[in-house]
């Protein structure tokens, strides 16, 4: 679905924070949306935990930084890290090119999956209220 100028998927869920979640194989995958890699500009850098370490639903696993902005990436679920997307930390501007393709930042073994997805949003018309006010406020700063 586009959403004024951004893409989101329907298949996707969706964090408050700007994050997507695709849930395969008993794994979380998760990246950066269309409105995050545009807001940020070309991303420069992306920082996480390792693969092991725990996450929680809501709190940061790492970093994502452009020229003009560094930002918390925060975890969509509750699980251990299963991988990291190392090509992602040497070249972060994949996330720019194909945010919900090779932009895939990390992959989570999920916890308490039912329960963390229910925290999520999915496309639908809460999730084009919540994202049309995101865009506006973003506008309204960047004039």
């Amino acid at each position: 679905m586009q959403i004024d100028e951004y893409i989101f998927p329907d298949e996707l869920y969706y964090h408050k924070e700007h994050l997507w979640a695709r849930v395969e194989n008993n794994l979380v995958t998760v990246g950066p949306t269309d409105f995050t890699q545009k807001m940020a500009g070309t991303i420069k850098r992306i920082a996480t935990l390792e693969e092991d370490d725990e996450v929680r639903q809501d709190k940061p696993f790492g970093t994502i930084s452009s020229g003009k902005w560094t930002g918390k990436l925060y975890s969509p679920v509750s699980g251990e890290i299963a991988e990291v997307n190392e090509d992602v930390e040497d070249n972060p501007k994949i996330c720019n090119d194909d945010p919900y393709g090779k932009g895939w930042i990390i992959k989570i073994s999920p916890s308490n999956l039912d329960k963390d997805l229910s925290n999520l949003m999915k496309l639908g018309p809460e999730f084009e209220t919540w994202i049309n006010k995101e865009i506006q406020e973003k506008k309204a700063l960047l004039k």
